[in-house]
């Protein structure tokens, strides 16, 4: 998983601190996270002998991966672990392999990987939308009483107060987080089914040798494996698309009201044109439209990835790597992007261009 913009469009669509979660780099480590788990759940369910255990741990958790070899390797393959794998059993002593990988499938660490990373992102977003909620709060007690023209159907309706409209973009973040509450326990999940998902590789520890790699990734460990079943990381995207629309609604509420002509807000700074030098154009806001419909449009293609035919497919797992990335990066720059929108508001309500 990399970033999925860079240079100009990075600056103006994307969010270096998400990227950083999804480089290559941490996706590497995670991996190797998962791998070192998997030796040491070997050695404390009592498959092999618990110091060889720990030695394979460690040595895993010190391995540097030769990051060029890997891509070509990867290349050919069509995904990391394999290639990590045989970089790992170079590396090893051939005593450990017993507790290397043995049984694992490369869908078990790399799901379990992305996992590991979804989690962190969760608490970012999480933490973002709560900064949001309380820049509403400050923006309502600020501008609440001030006078707005409801407008139905982009036509004056009947008179409000501003704080009626602040709630249109409260609302709807206050049940995000709540669906987010309601996603972690069906998405925060280890992967473990082995080759073709049964956990036959495994053998009668199989469930002992979930509950305790679980324990130590600090995530649930399911009964099964849901190698195939990806509805918990379609509905993820969907919370995506759902957060991003949120904040795309009030990015086109602030856009349509600092129109001239309308005036009902006032923002600070705001996008020069080349070419027309009395305009301010309101990007910030802009940009949160933009967002909203890029993860909206990305996620028919993640729901096109949920059919992973027969016991494993190569095609709708390479499109869900290509799509959920770029719909998190999203994602991250729109509550980015939304922070500093509302820092920016200088006045809202009728009059607020103080023309």
């Amino acid at each position: 998983m990399t970033g999925a913009f860079s240079g100009w469009l990075e600056a103006v669509a994307g969010d270096a601190e998400v990227a950083a979660r999804l480089s290559e780099a941490r996706a590497l480590d995670d991996m190797l996270r998962v791998e070192a788990a998997y030796a040491r759940a070997l050695g404390r369910t009592g498959q092999v002998p618990e110091a060889l255990a720990e030695e394979t741990a460690e040595a895993i958790a010190e391995f540097v991966p030769d990051r060029a070899r890997l891509a070509q390797e990867a290349a050919r393959d069509g995904m990391p672990v394999p290639p990590l794998v045989r970089q790992l059993k170079a590396a090893l002593p051939p005593r450990l392999h017993k507790a290397l990988h043995a049984g694992l499938t490369s869908q078990d660490v790399m799901d379990t990987g992305l996992v590991l990373a979804l989690k962190d992102l969760l608490v970012l977003f999480e933490a973002r939308l709560g900064g949001l909620g309380e820049q509403l709060d400050a923006l309502e007690a600020r501008f609440g009483a001030a006078p707005l023209m409801a407008r139905t159907r982009m036509q004056a309706a009947l008179p409000v107060a501003m704080r009626d409209r602040i709630a249109l973009w409260s609302r709807p973040l206050v049940a995000q987080r709540a669906r987010l509450d309601a996603l972690r326990p069906r998405l925060l999940l280890l992967q473990l089914g082995g080759p073709v998902g049964t956990r036959g590789s495994f053998g009668e520890g199989a469930d002992a040798i979930a509950r305790t790699m679980a324990a130590e990734l600090g995530l649930d460990a399911p009964g099964t494996a849901w190698h195939t079943d990806r509805s918990a990381l379609a509905e993820l995207g969907g919370w995506l698309s759902m957060v991003t629309g949120s904040l795309g609604k009030m990015g086109h509420d602030l856009a349509l009201m600092a129109q001239q002509g309308v005036g009902t807000a006032r923002l600070a700074g705001g996008g020069a044109s080349s070419a027309m030098a009395h305009k301010v154009n309101p990007v910030g806001a802009e940009i949160l439209m933009s967002l909203a419909r890029f993860n909206a449009v990305q996620l028919s293609g993640l729901h096109l990835a949920l059919e992973h035919e027969q016991e494993r497919s190569g095609a709708a797992w390479t499109l869900e790597w290509l799509i959920l990335p770029p719909m998190l990066i999203a994602t991250g720059a729109a509550l980015g992007r939304a922070a500093a929108l509302l820092e920016a508001v200088e006045a809202l309500g009728e009059g607020a261009s103080g023309g």
